[in-house]
């Protein structure tokens, strides 16, 4: 029989759970272990979710370990340690979709509403946490803020609520788990769920009328950026939310 080792994390880039495998020969391995754990946290953050596993299996294979835990069948294992870092900080930064994927497991959207208060969540947190919720630039166009990268994938919708994709997050609630899962795995993800929820809470039962209304108002981060329907799209800038938030609040 032989012992194995293993780190396990999950990438959503990837769609699957990944590992590291190890074969405990020596004594010298444990301290490699505890090399290797620490520079995982230190490189993908204190609170990254790594569990780790030790099983007996008949030999070095990886087959052999599914064999023996059906738990660790469909995982992809990863053969060295800084790829195996690497794959798990892709997925330490959300993007606007991942937020926008979580807001629509939970309250039913028009493509304008969801813009909404994606915008919203993303500046409710900039300002109690002064950190970023995700990745994406966000752009004053004619009815108020977009994260363009959500624009793209809804737009097809129009005015229409946006219903269920092959392989995408139903509204509903019914593949809620999924997509707060995504967010929880992400830096400080206990806390972006939070902010999230504490803004959907506030702004989640407004219409899309209403919602462009409050980011509409006279001084607003909206409108101290955007000119006018005809030039290009304007960037609203981090300190302009930062700024003048504060009057897009019920």
């Amino acid at each position: 029989m032989v012992t194995h080792f293993i780190f396990m994390s999950s990438s959503y880039s990837k769609g699957t759970r990944i590992a590291l495998d190890f074969i405990v020969d020596d004594k010298e391995i444990q301290e490699k272990l505890k090399k290797d754990l620490d520079e995982i946290v230190q490189k993908c953050g204190k609170d990254v979710s790594i569990s780790t596993h030790m099983i007996q299996a008949k030999d070095e294979t990886w087959e052999s370990v599914c064999e023996a835990d059906h738990f660790f069948k469909d995982v992809k294992v990863v053969k060295r340690l800084d790829e195996f870092i690497r794959l798990i900080q892709k997925d330490r930064k959300l993007e606007g979709i991942d937020v926008a994927k979580y807001i629509l497991s939970k309250v039913k959207c028009t493509q304008l509403k969801l813009q909404k208060l994606v915008y919203l969540c993303f500046a409710d947190y900039l300002c109690e946490t002064d950190k970023e919720l995700f990745t994406d630039k966000i752009y004053a166009f004619q009815y108020g803020p977009v994260v363009e990268t959500v624009y793209d994938k809804y737009k097809k919708y129009g005015y229409k609520p946006i219903e269920e994709e092959k392989g995408d997050i139903k509204s509903e609630g019914i593949y809620e788990m999924p997509s707060k899962s995504r967010i929880m795995f992400a830096e400080d993800g206990t806390e972006k769920i939070i902010s999230i929820d504490r803004t959907l809470k506030k702004y989640g039962k407004l219409s899309a009328s209403r919602l462009i209304e409050i980011t509409h108002r006279q001084d607003t981060p909206w409108s101290k950026t955007f000119r006018s329907r005809w030039l290009p799209y304007m960037q609203i800038k981090l300190e302009t939310i930062k700024e003048f938030h504060k009057n897009e609040q019920v």
